[in-house]
């Protein structure tokens, strides 16, 4: 082998060692960024009549295991849409108020019982009788907050939603420009490994929007559907998919009530996009937080008409109006009446009026006894009111023997479509406490599962990195090979050069 020939070979060698050092430093600066898969370089030994003439460097490639890819998009899908939907439902827990410690809505309603309980031991007390007054207020406050956190955090899942269909289009775009990339670059021969691993990442924000399946193509692009089905446009620099905004009042429901769906194009593919951040707004937006909103309504109409059924308005809407029921759907009388029902005007201007009533009662067999509120000048240890409503209105029936009207429980909502999660309560405590026993419940499960499943997504990042992610250990070992053998190719660089001048040396000494 000439000098020049060993020259070529070790300087070639130095070549193959810089890019091998290029990709072992991007490993280690990727070794933290997620979805990034270790890239490497084929290298071919060059021989001539088995004669060494060198070494090829062949492309970066990255290698992932495509099954275990699609476990863990599913599972991102499942962990974020779990984690939307707590972070709603966590904010609802907080005004729902603890049991046992006097703030949720059975315990003020207990409040409110005991008070009318101590007024019948002393019916002309006008301390008491502003006490009743007061907390009948603090009930309606606490009916209040609870509708307020509703409506609100409906808003945020229906600003939320918004956000996450603009993410949904830039990353859409974004997986779409490095396709036409990847498919360029294969095409030509080149390393396809750094926009891959981009291209990986981008993928994986999009399982966290909505649940996908990823179809690897033989150009080297991908194509993306939905679990549900719906074949999701890449092309890039456009925005498929759009969404108006919406006010998420109580009186406001999808579809057909006020509340856009997701559009592609001219068609509404609402229903295609499950799971993920995407699917868990939906869910609460148009199914969890209405239904808890309508169960509030069903309370707040049945605590003002079992009242107002025995003689005394205490809770009313602002203008002193009891709602009426018997709608189509159920609760088309009093949809969002949670968000303004109040202590009747009348009795806040004259708290006797909890001794003595506010309304006439015709009875009725199938109804409430007949009533006549205590006259003014009337007597002022009038009981008949204070025993009706602590009789009936907090019991089971309306009369003795006859059972208080059933709670709706299914046709709830502005668009009749919703249910609530238990069965009908004779009582205004039992529909409390199952109201807010429900509610709770489902956020406690929320909470629960979303550990669970977040292990399973910590196992599953586990798996992929050990399959195809960056190992420092082996990354340090193999930068120690390449100076090893950078040394070793810069001693025969060394040694060729010495050569070359002690021969130019000699030569020139010859002449």
């Amino acid at each position: 082998m000439g000098l020049d020939s060993a020259l070529s070979i070790a300087t070639g060698g130095l070549a193959n060692i810089s890019a091998q050092f290029a990709l072992v430093s991007q490993n280690v600066a990727n070794a933290g960024t997620p979805a990034y898969a270790v890239e490497s370089s084929a290298q071919q030994d060059i021989t001539a009549d088995g004669q060494g003439l060198g070494v090829r460097t062949g492309p970066a490639t990255i290698q992932v295991d495509q099954a275990l890819q699609a476990s863990l998009q599913q599972q991102n899908a499942t962990v974020t849409g779990l984690t939307t939907t707590q972070t709603a439902l966590q904010s609802i827990d907080s005004v729902l108020g603890t049991v046992g410690q006097g703030n949720d809505l059975g315990s003020l309603l207990g409040t409110l019982q005991n008070q009318f309980s101590t007024l019948l031991t002393d019916p002309s007390s006008q301390t008491q009788q502003s006490t009743v007054v007061g907390a009948a207020a603090t009930l309606a406050s606490g009916i209040n907050n609870l509708s307020q956190a509703y409506s609100a955090q409906s808003q945020a899942v229906q600003n939320d939603l918004v956000s996450a269909v603009g993410t949904l289009n830039t990353t859409l775009s974004t997986i779409g420009q490095l396709n036409t990339q990847i498919i360029a670059a294969q095409q030509a021969g080149r390393s396809t490994a750094d926009l891959q691993n981009q291209q990986n990442a981008a993928v994986q924000t999009l399982s966290g929007l909505t649940s996908i399946k990823t179809i690897q193509q033989p150009n080297g692009g991908i194509l993306l559907v939905t679990t549900g089905g719906l074949s999701l446009p890449t092309n890039a620099g456009t925005t498929p998919f759009s969404i108006a905004g919406g006010s998420a009042n109580p009186g406001a429901y999808y579809p057909g009530g006020g509340l856009p769906g997701v559009m592609l194009g001219g068609t509404d593919v609402t229903g295609s996009l499950t799971d993920g951040r995407i699917g868990a707004d939906l869910t609460l937006r148009d199914q969890t937080l209405p239904t808890g909103q309508a169960e509030l309504d069903e309370f707040s109409a049945n605590l003002s008409s079992r009242f107002a059924g025995q003689g005394l308005s205490l809770f009313t809407d602002p203008a002193g109006n009891v709602p009426s029921g018997g709608g189509t759907p159920v609760q088309a009388g009093y949809v969002g009446y949670a968000a303004t029902i109040q202590v009747n005007p009348q009795i806040t201007a004259n708290a006797a009026l909890v001794r003595d009533g506010t309304t006439s009662i015709t009875g009725s067999p199938t109804g409430a006894s007949a009533f006549t509120p205590n006259p003014a000048g009337g007597p002022a240890g009038f009981t008949t009111l204070i025993s009706r409503v602590i009789n009936n209105t907090f019991g089971n029936d309306v009369q003795t023997g006859v059972a208080q009207p059933v709670f709706n429980t299914a046709g709830l909502g502005a668009g009749g479509t919703l249910s609530a999660p238990f069965g009908s309560a004779s009582s205004l405590a039992d529909y409390a406490t199952d109201m807010i026993a429900a509610q709770s419940q489902q956020s406690a499960a929320t909470s629960g599962s979303l550990t669970n499943e977040q292990a399973v997504q910590t196992g599953l990042v586990a798996q992929v990195t050990a399959q195809s992610g960056v190992n420092i250990d082996t990354e340090l070992s193999n930068m120690i090979s390449l100076q090893n053998a950078y040394q070793a190719n810069a001693h025969i660089i060394a040694a060729v050069q010495s050569m070359f001048s002690q021969l130019l040396t000699t030569v020139g000494t010859g002449a």
